[in-house]
């Protein structure tokens, strides 16, 4: 290997140090994360699963019509049906944890590279390697750092989601008129007022695209992050692999994707009834 770049050894050398030298606060963000996980999956746990599928048909109906919420009810009883429910909840408790730690660092990154240049400038070949990137990379480092189980998978699974939704919020964000900001400046808004009621508001629809991606890019990265202890409906398709059970990953797989269509469906009607207004 002489004369190559000995890239490989400075990243093993590097991931070495992190792990021994920032042990301390990745301990903190185990604990965080863990924290907030466990949260949301006893929150879901405690539901039962009727009462789950009733709720989330009234929100359907609410929020995107008849059609959708008669699909999100056949799809709840097709994934209880299948004796899939169990691995639904981890699932989706694995989606909804990482979806709000995209919101919490997404959103404010997209904001802040909207109102900088220098910002966006940076942050846009950044996004682009974490796009890129392939997704089995990111269990590797996660997997050192923080070990086996939904910890890991979570941080692979944040790092994995997140581009789309910094891309479209600051997308959202630049795209408000200009004559907008400048007619809310006329009259005295600050601006940070300038942010919440107006630019905010109007990238809504945009940002909704965005956290829609999420949802989707979580979901599948969600089968990959099994590898490394998440759980869920990915271990499903996991053993079917590993294990030559065809029948048993097919089911593990149709049931994601009924999951998928559900959450996709409910996220895009609350994106067109933003784009249309009250």
């Amino acid at each position: 290997m002489s004369g190559y770049i000995p890239l490989a050894n400075w990243v093993d050398h590097a991931v070495a140090y992190v792990t021994v030298q920032w042990s301390g606060f990745f301990d903190v963000l185990k604990i965080l994360i863990w924290f907030v996980w466990s949260r949301i999956e006893q929150a879901i746990v405690f539901i039962p699963w009727w009462l789950f599928l009733v709720i989330l048909t009234l929100v359907a109906w609410r929020t995107a019509g008849r059609g959708v919420a008669v699909l999100t009810a056949l799809g709840l009883l097709f994934l209880q049906g299948l004796g899939m429910w169990q691995g639904t909840v981890r699932t989706l408790s694995l989606v909804v944890t990482s979806l709000v730690f995209c919101l919490a660092v997404g959103v404010p990154l997209g904001i802040w590279a909207a109102r900088s240049n220098r910002v966006h400038a940076v942050i846009r070949p950044v996004l682009d390697f974490m796009q890129t990137m392939p997704s089995f990379v990111y269990l590797i480092p996660t997997l050192m750092l923080f070990g086996l189980g939904p910890v890991p998978a979570l941080v692979a699974i944040v790092v994995f989601a997140m581009p789309p939704l910094v891309r479209l919020t600051d997308l959202g964000i630049r795209q408000v008129s200009p004559e907008l900001i400048e007619a809310a400046n006329a009259f005295g808004s600050t601006p940070g007022q300038i942010l919440v009621k107006v630019q905010l508001p109007l990238a809504l629809p945009t940002i909704m695209a965005g956290i829609n991606q999420c949802i989707m890019l979580a979901l599948s990265m969600s089968v990959i992050a099994s590898m490394i202890g998440a759980g869920g409906l990915g271990t499903e398709v996991l053993y079917g692999i590993t294990r030559v059970q065809v029948g048993r990953g097919f089911v593990g797989g149709i049931s994601i994707v009924a999951l998928a269509i559900i959450l996709d469906r409910l996220t895009q009607a609350a994106q067109y009834k933003n784009k249309k207004g009250p």
